[in-house]
């Protein structure tokens, strides 16, 4: 069995990569995706908000005003956009690792 303790190894000798790849990240994200299963709680990164992105900035004054009868267009409405941003960023760069051609193909439309 699995301790905490092996995972928070494996999670610190994976972040501490100084040239990480595709499955250093893909390591990392089970590793993260085990702990937090097993032992329900997602560690001191948790409190710290993204770790590779700049402090967020408030934006009080802008919702996303998309109106679609998709699920997703639907979810969105109404919400923060700087909250909805953050997400796609963070979706974008797990589809960038998990799977580069339809990132690759989505970037050249944007």
């Amino acid at each position: 069995m699995i301790t905490k303790q092996d995972l928070e190894e494996a999670i610190a000798e994976c972040r501490g990569k100084k040239n990480p790849n595709a499955n250093t990240c893909v390591m990392l994200a089970s590793f993260l995706i085990i702990r937090q299963h097993l032992f329900g709680d997602d560690g001191p990164q948790a409190e710290k908000g993204y770790s590779f992105s700049a402090p967020p900035v408030p934006n009080t004054d802008s919702v996303v005003n998309y109106e679609s009868d998709t699920d997703f267009g639907q979810a969105v409405y109404g919400k923060d956009a700087y909250d909805m941003w953050a997400l796609m960023d963070e979706t974008m760069t797990t589809l960038q690792v998990l799977n580069p051609p339809l990132y690759r193909s989505i970037m050249r439309r944007i």
